[in-house]
């Protein structure tokens, strides 16, 4: 398995455009979040039936998904496991403050569709394909690349 900065590398190769990075700092997160809603959004009664007992970690699909991401980011080192349960974290309760108060699956599919739009310009902009089109891992590495791109002090 690559390490994370061999991941942070590679994947900063498509993304040096000003401009695109300024996208990717706004739709990454964004399509990360609204990928939670939508998997909070499916009806959870299989997990229920499957499982035969009704579980609160099976509350819904985002937590299931979420455990499994989590242990890829867990093997990329501590603390980018760290970092990434907190924006999971804030990414659920948000989307489930949306759920109480508007409907999240409409505002979810929105979010994607125009988050991804702005990928994809902002990757016409760089002149250069999406990493994911490489390496689907790529679409784990790039929230974590944010986290660490907007933590990182300019000199």
């Amino acid at each position: 398995m690559k390490t994370a900065q061999q991941w942070f590398d590679e994947y900063a190769v498509s993304h040096k455009n000003e401009t695109n990075i300024l996208i990717h700092f706004i739709c990454v997160p964004a399509i990360f979040f609204s990928v939670i809603g939508l998997l909070m959004s499916i009806p959870t009664e299989f997990l229920e039936n499957f499982f035969g007992i009704y579980n609160p970690f099976l509350e819904n699909w985002a937590t299931v998904v979420a455990v499994i991401m989590l242990i890829f980011y867990l093997r990329l080192g501590f603390w980018h496991f760290i970092e990434m349960f907190l924006f999971t974290a804030v990414s659920i309760i948000g989307n489930y403050w949306i759920s109480k108060n508007g409907n999240l699956a409409i505002i979810s599919i929105l979010i994607f569709v125009f988050a991804w739009i702005g990928q994809f310009y902002g990757h016409k902009v760089e002149g250069k394909k999406p990493s994911f089109i490489k390496d689907l891992q790529f679409l784990l590495i790039g929230p974590l690349w944010v986290i660490k791109k907007l933590g990182t002090k300019k000199t």
